[in-house]
């Protein structure tokens, strides 16, 4: 069940209207149409108006930044609730930097997990975007599973690949 705190809004975007979800003073969701693993209603919290929330329109401003490739990194403060293993898949996540991608294997094996556990994992990123799943491909370096869709990660990842470019990590 939600505290009085959590809130939920929709920010619109070039890669659809995104469900944010925030609780307090921090960002604990961000949902695609359609999303895997969306929330509950009831665990969204009360709907608020995206203009009279600030950290709401400050994440909204962040995703819009780093989609018009103004933006490489985020600056928000996260909740990410989850077991001891998603909280370290997610944290490795985060550290996967702009523009390069993994594979599920590798972070399995740097993190000492089944590929599988760590698959589901990152599948359960409930932070989509600003926790950058969508830098994690199959081992062969195809796009794998993504609950925002392949259409979206393909996006997210071609928005970043003039970086890669730059540096000769195309993927």
């Amino acid at each position: 069940m939600d505290t009085p705190t959590t809130r939920h809004t929709v920010a619109s975007t070039t890669l659809g209207d995104l469900t944010l979800v925030l609780d307090g003073d921090a960002l604990t969701g961000i949902y695609f149409p359609g999303h895997w693993t969306r929330p509950e209603r009831a665990e969204a919290g009360r709907q608020t108006d995206l203009a009279d929330d600030p950290l709401a329109t400050e994440v909204r401003d962040q995703l819009v930044a780093y989609l018009a490739g103004e933006r490489t990194t985020f600056d928000l403060p996260l909740r990410l609730d989850g077991p001891a293993l998603h909280q370290a898949v997610w944290t490795r996540l985060q550290q996967i930097p702009y523009g390069e991608t993994t594979t599920y294997g590798a972070l399995a094996e740097e993190l000492g997990a089944a590929p599988q556990a760590v698959g589901q994992a990152v599948g359960a990123n409930p932070v989509s975007v600003v926790v950058p799943c969508h830098r994690v491909l199959g081992a062969d370096g195809s796009l794998t599973g993504y609950a925002g869709g392949l259409e979206r990660k393909r996006a997210l990842l071609t928005l970043e690949e003039p970086a890669a470019t730059d540096r000769g990590a195309l993927f």
